[in-house]
């Protein structure tokens, strides 16, 4: 029996993503301090950014708005994922570590996709 979303709580896509949200604030509290505007900061916002737009697109009413802020989820993972390789290269994170993270973020890319993809077909 499936359970009935209520809320943006209650989405997969949130669920996973909210996963990726503490694996980033748990991986850069290791980064330098002199990234603490810079990289840190940037990698932060961009993974808030994932679980906040699922958030704010569950809350609007218009499929057309919800399918809207879910590409601007997707988007902030695409930059998040630029950002973990440039961590990767500048030896801020170990091979090990860019390997899970880049998982995390695949998966929430494959379920947002789907999310966009459910919505664009509800309409």
């Amino acid at each position: 029996m499936s359970e009935k979303i209520r809320n943006f709580t209650d989405l997969n896509a949130w669920k996973e993503s909210h996963k990726l949200v503490l694996e980033i604030y748990r991986i850069t509290k290791n980064f330098p301090r002199e990234e603490i505007f810079g990289l840190t900061s940037q990698m932060r916002r961009a993974a808030v950014s994932v679980t906040s737009n699922i958030a704010e697109g569950f809350g609007r009413y218009s499929g057309k708005e919800q399918v809207q802020f879910f590409y601007i989820s997707f988007g902030s993972l695409t930059e998040l994922k630029n950002q973990i390789i440039i961590s990767k290269d500048i030896k801020y994170i170990s091979e090990t570590e860019y390997r899970h993270i880049d998982d995390l973020i695949t998966c929430s890319q494959k379920i947002i996709s789907g999310l966009i993809k459910y919505k664009k077909n509800d309409q």
